[in-house]
């Protein structure tokens, strides 16, 4: 951890970092412009951290969404066949129960 010119702790992530607050301490740590100037730099990098953290977790949920979609998918093809193979069924059997109503050989 590292202090920033304005007396909060960070944790100094890179070498520019540590290079920015070794020059300020020898500055005596007395610019505020340059202790701001440290937080902004390092609420950005916040910033565009969490943003990435988020992204990557979006991404995520984008895979699992299309593989539950794909899932559902093959799952409505299934009983769409499975309703299309009993339909057939039903259609055979009333067709021969009408054979045989109307007097004729049943032949399926």
């Amino acid at each position: 951890m590292a202090h920033s010119p304005s007396g909060s702790h960070v944790a100094a992530t890179s070498v520019g970092n540590e290079a920015f607050t070794d020059a300020v301490a020898e500055d005596g740590g007395d610019s505020k412009l340059s202790a701001l100037l440290f937080d902004v730099s390092q609420q950005v990098q916040d910033g565009l951290q969490s943003m990435l953290k988020t992204s990557s977790e979006i991404a995520r949920c984008d895979r699992e969404i299309d593989a539950e979609l794909e899932r559902a998918r093959d799952a409505v093809a299934e009983n769409a066949r499975a309703l299309h193979d009993e339909r057939e069924r039903v259609q055979k059997a009333a067709l021969a129960a009408l054979d045989i109503l109307s007097g004729g050989r049943c032949v399926i």
